[in-house]
């Protein structure tokens, strides 16, 4: 209670747990449930994938659907590591100087996918800005696995060469 009335009176020291961090400490997970639900939340996000890409073909509607599937089964997966690191320092490492252009391409798009295909209702901007989604995905998840950009980097430059 006392702890309440400081931080209410503005007397907190600096030395305090700001709310992030206790919000973060308060919803820690044993491993074994990160690890069920990184798999559970990757899982859902792959077949909300693949499922998208099937109602693509669907008469009228299709292209909406997999907008809609596609954008949902990436936002799934991107999730999904916020069970293995905690979406604090999941946060923090989005933000990171080597990921914060790919982060911010890839949260863009998968907002103007959704514009294009709810709010402009054009089917060929969605279906850019998809391509563009997984692209920037891509490039964010080659991220964490050392020196895979620059080996992507050399294998384009070479084959352009």
């Amino acid at each position: 209670m006392d702890k309440l009335k400081k931080v209410l009176s503005g007397q907190d020291d600096n030395d305090d747990l700001n709310v992030l961090q206790a919000a973060s400490d308060a919803t820690t997970l044993g491993w074994g449930t990160r690890v069920k639900g990184f798999i559970a939340s990757f899982v859902l996000g792959v077949v909300c994938s693949l499922l998208g890409a099937c109602l693509l073909w669907v008469p009228n509607v299709g292209l909406t659907l997999f907008v809609v599937f596609y954008t949902f089964g990436n936002v799934a997966s991107l999730l999904s590591t916020m069970f293995l690191m905690g979406p604090l320092k999941q946060v923090k490492r989005m933000c990171d100087k080597t990921r914060a252009l790919a982060t911010a391409i890839m949260i863009t798009c998968l907002v103007l996918t959704l514009c294009a295909a709810f709010w402009w209702k054009i089917k060929g901007l969605a279906l850019l800005f998809c391509i563009l989604q997984f692209l920037a995905f891509t490039w964010y998840g080659l991220s964490y696995i050392p020196f895979a950009r620059d080996a992507v980097i050399k294998l384009f430059s070479t084959c352009l060469k």
